[in-house]
């Protein structure tokens, strides 16, 4: 099999949007393992990883990094338990045009889909299981590996070449995503972006980060598709 296209989607806003759950079940998470929450409750998480935002709120509430490190392990553990129990199907929302557009690029059999998000991997699948859009993606780059998003493109290609002995390269690889950081994640390895404004970036600061292509949502399959394909 000739594999033409790697295709890279986020989750949060691109894929799905699931509102407060996460944040609530963070919030409980940092509680119980640090006595604290921070500004858990207000701070932006658009586009950005997991660990890092854990890392941040801690630390800006004044706790060492040592101490952040000590417990890591164990506030990941409780942050994805917690979510896990409280997020049912019905609290998730599948983004308009998501399912067809998954369906249509996974009969292209010269096309590899993977995820390229912030999420830890236990807690981003279960938001796919919940949506029955988890069968779709055989592997991806996750929060657990990498420190910052510009860190998953090449987690990601790595993986994909493990699998289908294909490198990809440059515009080979599709990165779509609902954020500057899809963004400017793309550029590392200068990768094609379609920058989609159905989280909480407008279509103008979108278009402002020079993706190649923003679209407003994904709803027209064919259109979608094309800029893929091309």
């Amino acid at each position: 099999m000739f594999m033409k296209k790697l295709v890279l989607f986020d989750i949060d806003g691109t894929l799905v949007r699931i509102e407060g759950i996460s944040r609530n079940a963070l919030i409980d998470a940092l509680r119980q393992t640090y006595g604290t929450e921070g500004d858990a409750a207000t701070r932006s998480f658009a586009g950005k990883m997991d660990g890092v935002i854990i890392h941040e709120i801690l630390y800006e509430s004044g706790l060492k990094i040592n101490d952040i490190a000590q417990k890591f392990e164990e506030v990941k553990k409780a942050y994805i338990e917690i979510f896990k129990a409280r997020a049912q199907k019905e609290h998730v929302k599948i983004l308009s045009g998501v399912r067809a557009l998954l369906e249509a690029l996974a009969n292209h059999n010269d096309v590899f889909l993977g995820l390229l998000t912030g999420n830890f991997e236990a807690s981003g699948r279960h938001k796919l299981k919940l949506s029955d859009l988890n069968h779709f993606f055989s592997f991806g780059a996750f929060a657990e590996d990498g420190f910052v998003r510009n860190d998953l493109p090449e987690v990601a290609v790595e993986r994909a070449y493990s699998i289908t002995k294909k490198n990809f390269e440059e515009k080979q690889v599709v990165i779509i995503g609902d954020t500057e950081h899809d963004v400017k994640c793309a550029k590392v390895l200068n990768s094609k972006c379609i920058a989609v404004a159905t989280g909480h970036y407008s279509f103008e600061a979108l278009h402002a980060e020079d993706p190649d292509y923003t679209l407003h949502d994904l709803s027209q399959t064919k259109h979608v598709l094309e800029l893929i394909l091309d």
